[in-house]
């Protein structure tokens, strides 16, 4: 009995802690990693909007968000949010898995690669790495989670990757690395310690 008790308790806290994040941490933490009022973001890999949501409270009325996942039923459960928050420039895009992105060329101000890279393997990141600096606006920022890697829970196509590594792998589709930001963050539906890598769209062109 006394498990159960615990078990539903550390739940709660959980969804008490994601939903702080949404409404509040996230929005502070995106602040400190660029986003601004009235841009246009991308959140690529959203599922059901850990990310989105705080992004959108900061671009505001004027702004848009863009977020794309496979995955219909974390887009319902996102749009759901939206709608009890308000929140309408949401527009989520329901791709089928692959890595071009369906926006225009040059159109974009941020972009968001947070715990979707270790999905992909090389050739797929590289694919994806030219589509983000096709979307992005010129000095264009590209801001990645690189969860899974050989320091933090390696995973998947990360498992024999280091930071080092995936940050030149970026650097070397001809964006420049800026800054590091690391702090509690969200990870599926939990806040962990995490570290976030910004680059921007390199002057010259690809």
């Amino acid at each position: 009995m006394c498990l159960i008790i615990d078990t539903i308790f550390k739940n709660q806290k959980r969804i008490e802690d994601i939903d702080t994040w949404e409404r509040q941490k996230g929005v502070k933490f995106l602040r400190r990693i660029g986003l601004c009022v009235d841009q246009t973001v991308l959140d690529f890999g959203c599922r059901v909007g850990h990310y989105t949501i705080p992004a959108a409270k900061i671009v505001g009325s004027e702004g848009i968000v863009y977020a794309v996942d496979k995955e219909r039923q974390a887009l319902n459960e996102l749009e759901q949010k939206a709608a009890h928050l308000n929140l309408k420039n949401i527009r989520t895009i329901n791709s089928s898995g692959q890595v071009q992105i369906d926006l225009e060329s040059d159109s974009v101000d941020v972009v968001l690669f947070y715990d979707v890279l270790h999905y992909h393997e090389k050739k797929e990141r590289e694919k994806l790495y030219a589509e983000a600096y096709r979307v992005l606006k010129q000095d264009g920022l590209l801001s990645v989670y690189p969860k899974h890697i050989l320091e933090d829970n390696p995973i998947m196509e990360f498992q024999n990757l280091s930071l080092g590594e995936i940050k030149q792998e970026i650097q070397n589709s001809s964006f420049v690395f800026g800054e590091r930001h690391c702090g509690l963050i969200s990870h599926d539906d939990d806040l962990n310690q995490g570290c976030i890598l910004n680059f921007r769209k390199s002057q010259g062109e690809k």
